[in-house]
C-alpha cells in the first residue's frame, strides 16, 4: 500500500451487486485496519480529522465484500453491500446526474 504524503489513500466504494460507484472517501492505515477487523467500511474524515465508521450514526453501514488495490497500490476499491443510501444527502450514490442536484458533463 502506498499512502500519500498526508498518510491517506483514496478509496472508491462500489456496490458489489450493481457495480454502481457509490462514493469516494479517504482511508489511512487505522481506517483500513478497522475495516478489515469489523467487515464494515471505515474511513478517515479529512474535515473532522478523525476515524469515521460509515453509517455509525445513520445506520447506513457499508458491509465490505472485497478490498482491491489498483496497479500502483495507491488507490483502494471497496466492493460493498450498502445497508441504505451511501450519500449524506440520502441518495443511493454521491454520483448522480438528475434533478436532485448532481451534475454530469457530457463529452
Amino acid at each position: 500500500m502506498r499512502y500519500g504524503a498526508d498518510g491517506l489513500v483514496p478509496c472508491v466504494v462500489q456496490d458489489a451487486t450493481t457495480g454502481e460507484v457509490l462514493m469516494v472517501a479517504y482511508a489511512n492505515a487505522e481506517a483500513l485496519a478497522a475495516t478489515v477487523a469489523t467487515g464494515e467500511a471505515h474511513f478517515w474524515s479529512r474535515r473532522r480529522r478523525e476515524l469515521w465508521h460509515k453509517g455509525a450514526t445513520s445506520g447506513n453501514v457499508l458491509r465490505v465484500r472485497t478490498l482491491s488495490l489498483d496497479c500502483d497500490a495507491d488507490t483502494v476499491l471497496a466492493r460493498v453491500e450498502p445497508a441504505g443510501p451511501a450519500c449524506h444527502t440520502g441518495a443511493v450514490s454521491c454520483f448522480r446526474a438528475d434533478a436532485s442536484g448532481g451534475a454530469c458533463l457530457e463529452l
